[in-house]
């Protein structure tokens, strides 16, 4: 690539972020353009759900880089920068307000939306949806004056707010459609663990239920359920899932399947686009199956890869997947991927809340989770690597180093 190339990346989140950061760091010195929807510049969400709901992140502690990062690395950072349309023929990206920038590389990191629910209500004020750091000011001032939340989903973001808000002394009720938080990510057993925690941290779980509407008159007053019964609720969040933002892509004429289809080099169905981060669909050669992840981990990893293979480079994604989530006094993280039709073993005692739950499929380590234990992801990550078939006493004997069942 020579100084007159121009890179430019659609998406102002970590992926976005950590690919320029690469681009220099790899020695371009052609032109960067980092195109950021919101009007800060690239932040970490994680603690949008946890530290930095309740007031207690250290400021300015959420973003990638420091304010001058950008200007020091000769990378335009363009904030409030709507992205309407990718030319691919013409190799264009054009902005609203009529800008057409061309490019030589293209990578789309544009993330996921959350879900909104099909209910009545869903538009008063006090419902509120968790993805942007401006979301998550505004719920901590909301909950600030609420005496009480109801959390509509027990995914990440509704489990990980409402122990948030129960550190903040709001009372909160918890209403998901499946029988326990995580159930869907996690499975039954880890989910009725999870179940467990909220409900010793007085969260009332209103589980195996739908909701029929959100009401009130103006503001939010409660949320109605199936059979009738009314939620009180000052403030509501909905944490019904995500969706990956494909919308530019497909118009563009890119393959979408569950995201932007990419091969396992993030290189998508057009030569000179990549993608990363939520939107990235690829082929995982651990996994024998394309896998798109939404989380943090995959777009602090994924980006650097994509800035690669735009410079030229050969460079497989082949990470294990990983994410982590802190609900109370219960940390914990997951490396893997599973279809759900795995089998569960622990290590330890859930009940002691410092276990290990493997998932297996067959006599092979699909996955694992460490709750509270500490400084054993890269073994159980080279455990699922290996794809060697374990014994299952030694799995579980607590006594016997995870390292020494990797081949």
């Amino acid at each position: 690539m020579t100084n007159g190339d121009t890179f430019v990346i659609v998406g102002g989140g970590m992926a976005g972020a950590k690919a320029a950061e690469t681009l220099r760091e790899e020695g371009f010195d052609g032109r960067v353009v980092l195109l950021a929807e919101e009007d800060v510049r690239p932040y970490e969400r994680p603690p949008l759900s946890k530290d930095h709901l309740r007031g207690e992140a250290e400021e300015g502690s959420i973003f990638v880089h420091d304010e001058g990062f950008y200007d020091e690395h000769d990378i335009e950072l363009r904030t409030s920068a709507t992205v309407t349309e990718l030319a691919l023929d013409a190799s264009e990206v054009e902005l609203a307000g009529g800008e057409r920038l061309r490019y030589d590389r293209l990578l789309l990191a544009t993330g996921s939306a959350p879900k909104r629910i099909p209910v009545p209500g869903i538009d008063l004020d006090g419902v509120h949806l968790l993805r942007t750091v401006a979301d998550s000011d505004a719920l901590r001032a909301a909950l600030g004056d609420a005496g009480r939340l109801v959390v509509i989903g027990a995914g990440w973001i509704g489990a990980e707010v409402a122990a948030s808000a129960r550190q903040m002394g709001v009372d909160v009720a918890m209403v998901a459609p499946e029988d326990a938080p995580l159930e869907r990510v996690l499975g039954p057993e880890l989910g009725a663990i999870y179940r467990d925690v909220h409900a010793r941290h007085d969260v009332e779980l209103v589980l195996g239920t739908g909701v029929e509407a959100i009401e009130g008159d103006g503001s939010v007053s409660g949320v109605r359920v199936t059979g009738g019964r009314v939620l009180e609720a000052d403030v509501v969040v909905v944490g019904a899932g995500a969706a990956p933002r494909v919308e530019l892509a497909e118009a563009a004429g890119l393959r979408v399947d569950d995201g932007v289809f990419c091969d396992d080099r993030l290189r998508t169905s057009a030569p000179a686009v990549f993608a990363a981060g939520d939107i990235a669909r690829a082929p995982h050669p651990l996994f024998g199956v394309p896998v798109r992840v939404e989380h943090w981990a995959n777009a602090l990893e994924q980006g650097p890869v994509a800035a690669r293979n735009m410079l030229g480079h050969d460079v497989a994604y082949d990470r294990v997947p990983y994410f982590f989530s802190d609900q109370y006094d219960v940390g914990m993280e997951y490396a893997g991927h599973t279809t759900g039709s795995e089998r569960v073993v622990f290590r330890g005692d859930p009940a002691s809340m410092e276990f290990i739950a493997f998932w297996l499929d067959g006599g092979v380590v699909a996955a694992g989770m460490n709750v509270n234990v500490w400084d054993v992801t890269d073994d159980i990550q080279a455990l699922i690597r290996s794809r060697a078939e374990v014994d299952e006493d030694a799995l579980r004997d607590p006594d016997r180093p995870i390292a020494d069942l990797v081949p």
